[in-house]
């Protein structure tokens, strides 16, 4: 920090000099035209504003680095050349065209473009397109001012060799392609400058104003050495070496930029095109100005389509935001309202209005924290959205409370419960499900607040009658024994449980049935409790007498559960669960339609989870060859209907988890 205030002072020192010296004006030019002040005191000024540039970029790294590198470099160029100029040249009647000073003149102008380009993209890397595209309109706009101005009366003195028209042609194009990126530079900034970008702005403008009337008036033939506009070169290296010291500072975000800045500043440098080219029509200017005039105008016309386009796109955005809520991606209430309305009015086909409210969400949050129980709520909001995606719309109205609308096919209650059953997830120590609230509309109302109105009282007085049964209880008592005795046997139960009720769903079970199947896929292997484990644990095939305690395994399963009278139902399916469709199963060689459905839907889920599971013994087998085992076995083992159904359920989750 104390390095950098002495140098920023001996850049202000620098720039003392230069302005009290280069003025020559009143006493102070017979006290500065002395040799000490002259010549030598010029040349010291030049010089040691480039070294001071090119000791910035040694400070610095990465593209800076180089940016300042390559400006130091190009201040050196050019301070050489013009001491050779003044050394050797300038007091020559014939000045030959180029000299030896043109070379390092005109390397001044790649040198500090490529550092002002390298700066650039280090400074605004993220600039939106429509600052690109106000950057090359101020760029065009600029480059014709400067051809128009500069440039026509250098091509009214070409002529000659050719090598000397392109080194006299080299300088205002040089120019014009300084000053255009100088402009540019500040519209990507979104018309705003720091310290740095003002003094590098203002050093290039005054670079120009001394090349633009130094051509001019040599042009002229009106030149005459020294010159006040003179001043212009070596205010601009010392600028740059002030620019250089500044510190570095970001860039005005999007939304702090002004209106009217980012409005006005191109309007006015498209006017400036059309008027160059309203001179041209009139008059006459060089074919590169009426060229670089006439694509201002044409990039402002980018402008205006880059513009509409973002407009279009961000109201798009606003409206699809306005209607979604921001966890699941759900309609929100506002979407609701709106869709409630057209249903209501007869706009829309009669419709069936669920509202869900978990229940057990409270507990999970509670457990597992916040950030689980907002994942929990997008993979219910996801399952449900899945659910009605091919006939109707799923919402979120906040919370833990869900809504749907579905076409009014069926009787509004079933309808709900079907939709309620995705609401659902069960675990190790948690058991989210949900109550539910349905009317059928327009029958029952007219009115969008009194559609939601009727439906939340009935949810809540399902809420209330006592939902939580014996039966839940009792279940989680035996899971948590059997998940006690066997740990590995969990994550096998949750998996054959949610495909078993995805299936059940599929073949449009709901209500009770639909609850029964889950159970039953959760406690089909309960009666495993009582077989050894070295059965169990065996990796080679079992004889008779070990296949004989297996077989039992579902009746001793049947008591276990049976033990509950509200799971009585429930252990009917856990004794038919390993029954064959061609009656080869066990324990009672059922077949066919006599296997209750729920325990043909439950074998079908445990052989695909038991097939693409890992075991000590082998690794589990790809989904796509456990699917065609079970093809291949429908008909015999397995019940083709729900084999089927099992198909169309897995392919339609793996869709949505590719989707996701």
């Amino acid at each position: 920090m104390k390095g950098g205030r002495v140098v920023r002072a001996l850049v202000a020192l620098l720039a003392g000099w230069t302005v009290l010296y280069e003025a020559e004006i009143g006493p102070l030019h017979s006290l500065l035209d002395g040799p000490v002040f002259h010549k030598p005191g010029y040349w010291a000024v030049i010089t040691t504003a480039s070294v001071l540039t090119l000791a910035r970029a040694r400070l610095l790294r990465g593209r800076e680095r180089v940016a300042w590198a390559l400006i130091g470099v190009g201040s050196l160029c050019w301070s050489v050349a013009d001491i050779y100029w003044t050394l050797v040249l300038a007091d020559r009647k014939v000045i030959p065209v180029p000299s030896i000073s043109d070379i390092g003149y005109l390397a001044f102008y790649p040198l500090v473009f490529a550092g002002l380009c390298l700066l650039l993209r280090e400074r605004v890397p993220n600039a939106p397109r429509t600052l690109w595209v106000d950057g090359l309109t101020a760029a065009l706009a600029a480059g014709a001012m400067s051809a128009a101005v500069v440039l026509q009366a250098v091509l009214k003195t070409v002529g000659g060799n050719p090598l000397g028209v392109a080194t006299n042609l080299a300088y205002p194009i040089g120019d014009l392609i300084l000053l255009s990126v100088v402009v540019a530079s500040f519209a990507l900034r979104g018309w705003r400058a720091d310290r740095t970008w003002t003094l590098l702005g203002l050093g290039i403008v005054l670079f120009w104003i001394a090349d633009s009337y130094y051509l001019i008036t040599v042009a002229d033939e009106t030149y005459v050495y020294p010159s006040l506009f003179d001043n212009g070169w070596t205010a601009c290296l010392v600028l740059f070496a002030a620019a250089a010291w500044q510190p570095a500072r970001g860039v005005a975000r999007a939304e702090d930029r002004g209106a009217a800045r980012f409005t006005l500043f191109p309007l006015a440098f498209a006017s400036l095109g059309l008027g160059l080219l309203v001179i041209a029509a009139l008059g006459s200017l060089n074919p590169i100005a009426v060229v670089l005039a006439a694509a201002s105008l044409l990039t402002v016309f980018a402008r205006l389509s880059l513009s509409l386009r973002e407009n279009a796109s961000m109201l798009s955005s606003s409206r699809r935001e306005a209607l979604t809520d921001s966890l699941t991606g759900l309609g929100n209430r506002r979407a609701l309202t709106r869709d409630l309305e057209r249903v209501v009015s007869g706009e829309d086909e009669p419709a069936v209005l669920a509202l869900f409210d978990l229940d057990g969400f409270k507990h999970y949050n509670d457990s597992f924290g916040h950030p689980a129980g907002d994942a929990l709520l997008q993979r219910l909001g996801a399952k449900l959205g899945a659910h009605v995606s091919r006939s109707g719309r799923a919402y979120r109205m906040g919370g833990d409370e869900f809504c749907v609308l579905l076409p009014l096919r069926d009787d509004a209650d079933r309808t709900a419960a079907v939709a309620a059953s995705t609401l659902s997830e069960h675990g190790d120590g948690f058991d989210v499900t949900c109550s539910f609230g349905a009317i059928a509309l327009p029958l029952e109302a007219t009115e969008a607040e009194e559609a939601l109105r009727l439906a939340d009282q009935r949810m809540y007085a399902h809420k209330h009658g006592g939902r939580t049964s014996a039966r839940s209880q009792t279940r989680d008592v035996l899971l948590r024994a059997l998940w006690e005795r066997h740990p590995d046997l969990g994550e096998h139960l949750n998996g054959v449980a949610a495909l078993a009720e995805s299936v059940a769903l599929r073949l449009e079970l709901a209500g009770e049935e639909l609850e029964h199947v889950r159970h039953a896929a959760e406690l089909h292997d309960v009666g495993k409790m009582a077989i050894p484990d070295a059965i169990l644990d065996k990796p080679g095939p079992l004889d008779e007498n070990e296949w004989g305690f297996i077989r039992r395994h579902t009746i001793i399963g049947e008591r276990i559960v049976a033990a509950a009278p509200a799971l009585r139902q429930v252990a009917a399916l856990v004794r038919a669960s390993h029954e064959h469709w061609d009656g080869s199963g066990y324990p009672d060689g059922l077949a066919g339609a006599d296997i209750p459905l729920g325990a043909r839907i439950v074998a079908v889920c445990d052989a695909f989870d038991a097939m693409i599971a890992d075991r000590p013994y082998r690794v589990g087998m790809q989904p796509e060859l456990a699917l065609a085992e079970l093809e291949r076995c429908a008909g015999s083992q397995f019940d083709p209907r729900v084999v089927t159904a099992f198909a169309e359920t897995w392919a339609a989750q793996a869709a949505v988890r590719s989707a996701a």
